[in-house]
């Protein structure tokens, strides 16, 4: 008997239920409150976000470089194999790569909370009372509890989680186009700085030639101890610079072997000049190649959206605040938990042995009436930060237009300079040979080969450095587009 009147008594339980969420759910669709809506992305992107000057303007291409990937952008094979060695090494995208998958349980995790929850919980026990023989009772019940998903809070929460995963893989997105750029410049530095060795190595046996000059001239008679000692001291000036250019390249070299999560060991590189960054229809000088800002096309601004893994992040953390925001709204709605049980037992009232089946239901609706104001506090917070993410992804496109906009206005005036610096070089050169020969026929001081040969020197380094800072342009641009992300 009792078997039946605990299925009869479960009947009218679900009975009851059904009437209540059938209630609840009129209850929902009269007050429109929506929270149940998908996000849509509304915030305004700021127009002309590359900036409106002329020159910029020119440069745009209906096709962006940012559409190449980072090995078509990066022909050299060498760098193309060290990025390879740095994504595949470095521990900061490694620790990126685990962030994602984390966020992919928590997002699994969620989806789970439509499902009930089935729990196995036998107990006895052993009672005696005043000396009489002990009584055992037992039950073996499966146990299972159920949330009703009526009003939208396992649905937005998991929403949520789902575009905290989607910031998560642009978080590694971002990391990787980082590790790209950083990887590509050091390397480019490297080249730079190889050139500006050979270049200081050069000097050094020009001008260990016109010490030997000046040391002769004294000898004969025809030269001052002081022309010798300013020749010295100017030639051992260069000696140094060797010095310090090469501690530099090794500082570098470490600096990429730290990327690699290697220990310290020499770079493999080519030459500078030898290969070129992202044009091969370039025409011209292979230095001058490396920067022609008549290649470098931009793309509409629109594309940035697309494109970079900050925007698109913000634009996520967007889309988490709105469904946090639906999840507090859901919160003032009651909560309805089916539970029930099934099982074994010889207690119901009376010891019975064996044990008979004992079915149990119940269903449960909370309303929440007074929370101390929590409820009210959280729906609040998620509005604000709604707003703040707002705000911050109109900032982040603006900060992007500007990244941009300066990328290219250094690849412009780096690729101007060139030509200033390389007609400058070929002017030294000239005057600094014209000079020396001067000297040797004793109608010039050495104060005037001094100085020539000094400013020539200048010259080829400061030529040297503006090609890196024009190929540091370049590479600040292509990731300023959103480029090496997505591939």
């Amino acid at each position: 008997m009792p078997k039946y009147h605990n299925i009869e008594t479960s009947q009218i339980i679900m009975n009851r239920l059904s009437n209540i969420i059938t209630v609840a759910a009129v209850s929902l669709s009269l007050t429109g409150c929506g929270i149940y809506n998908k996000y849509e992305q509304k915030t305004q992107a700021p127009a002309e976000a590359f900036g409106t000057t002329q020159d910029i303007t020119g440069a745009t291409g209906e096709q962006s470089i940012a559409q190449m990937t980072w090995r078509e952008f990066f022909t050299d094979p060498k760098l193309q194999q060290l990025i390879e060695q740095v994504l595949a090494n470095n521990t900061d995208l490694n620790s990126a790569r685990i962030a994602v998958e984390k966020s992919q349980a928590a997002l699994k995790a969620a989806k789970m909370a439509y499902l009930p929850s089935l729990y196995f919980s036998p107990q006895g026990t052993i009672s005696s009372f005043d000396g009489n023989k002990a009584t055992k009772t037992y039950s073996l019940p499966l146990q299972l509890s159920m949330e009703v998903d009526v009003f939208g809070s396992i649905t937005n929460k998991k929403r949520a989680a789902k575009a905290v995963l989607l910031q998560s893989q642009m978080q590694q997105e971002a990391v990787k186009s980082n590790l790209i750029s950083v990887t590509a410049q050091q390397y480019f530095l490297l080249q730079v700085l190889d050139l500006q060795l050979e270049i200081l190595e050069m000097t050094d046996s020009l001008w260990n030639k016109s010490l030997e000059t000046e040391k002769t001239l004294w000898e004969n008679g025809k030269a001052y101890s002081t022309a010798v000692n300013q020749m010295e001291a100017s030639y051992l000036s260069v000696k140094t610079q060797i010095v310090d250019t090469r501690r530099h390249i090794r500082s570098v070299e470490n600096d990429i072997c730290q990327m690699l999560g290697i220990t310290p060991q020499h770079i493999e590189r080519v030459k500078w000049g030898s290969t070129i960054l992202h044009h091969a229809e370039a025409l011209g000088d292979a230095q001058e190649r490396m920067f022609d800002t008549k290649y470098l096309h931009l793309g509409v601004p629109a594309m940035m959206l697309e494109y970079r893994p900050d925007i698109r992040m913000t634009n996520h953390a967007m889309e988490e605040a709105f469904y946090n925001t639906q999840a507090a709204r859901s919160a003032f709605y009651p909560g309805i938990t089916l539970s029930g049980s099934a099982g074994w037992t010889n207690s119901n009232g009376e010891i019975i042995n064996p044990g008979k089946l004992l079915l149990n239901a119940i269903g449960q609706l909370t309303q929440p009436i007074l929370a101390r104001g929590r409820l009210i506090a959280n729906k609040k917070i998620a509005q604000l930060t709604e707003e703040d993410l707002q705000k911050k992804y109109v900032q982040t496109i603006i900060n992007a237009g500007n990244q941009v906009n300066e990328a290219m206005a250094d690849c412009m005036a780096a690729r101007e300079k060139h030509t200033y610096y390389h007609r400058q070089v070929e002017v030294l050169r000239s005057a600094y040979t014209g000079t020396h020969e001067l000297m040797d026929n004793g109608k010039a001081s050495y104060l005037e080969v001094l100085k020539a040969q000094e400013s020539l020197l200048d010259a080829q380094l400061d030529e040297a450095m503006n090609m890196y800072d024009a190929a540091e342009a370049v590479i600040a641009l292509y990731i300023a587009l959103g480029g090496g992300s997505g591939n």
